[in-house]
């Protein structure tokens, strides 16, 4: 059972930044896209970002190019989300996630095609 820790989040004004960490217990990390996802209340979890499983290629939502950047480190099981230039609407609960098995794309970004998810780690930008 693959175990997935978000860490990272917490309160920060607008324009400031946080990162994100999310340490993978699988054996086989290296060989798995990585989602980021974020969810508020009331809403439909969203996509945020994904990382194929060398790194090489990424895919971000409009509402955060520019200024998130997704990461990963093969040799720490560590998949990482830089957030800069924050904003209110930038709150949410943020999950990081496994794709389903070893062809899960990068691209497009689907919800269902992610199976292992953390637990999730708020982050409050306040105005």
């Amino acid at each position: 059972q693959v175990q997935l820790v978000e860490s990272g989040g917490g309160l920060v004004q607008a324009g400031g930044s946080l990162r994100l960490s999310c340490a993978d217990s699988g054996r086989t990390f290296g060989s798995y896209t990585m989602g980021w996802f974020r969810q508020v209340p009331g809403k439909e979890r969203e996509f945020v970002a994904t990382i194929s499983w060398s790194g090489g290629n990424t895919y971000y939502a409009d509402s955060v190019k520019g200024r998130f950047t997704v990461s990963r480190d093969n040799a720490k099981n560590t998949v990482y989300l830089q957030m800069n230039s924050l904003k209110p609407e930038d709150t949410a609960v943020y999950y990081c996630a496994r794709g389903n098995n070893q062809r899960t794309r990068y691209y497009p970004p689907r919800v269902t095609d992610f199976g292992s998810w953390g637990q999730g780690t708020q982050v409050t930008v306040s105005s």
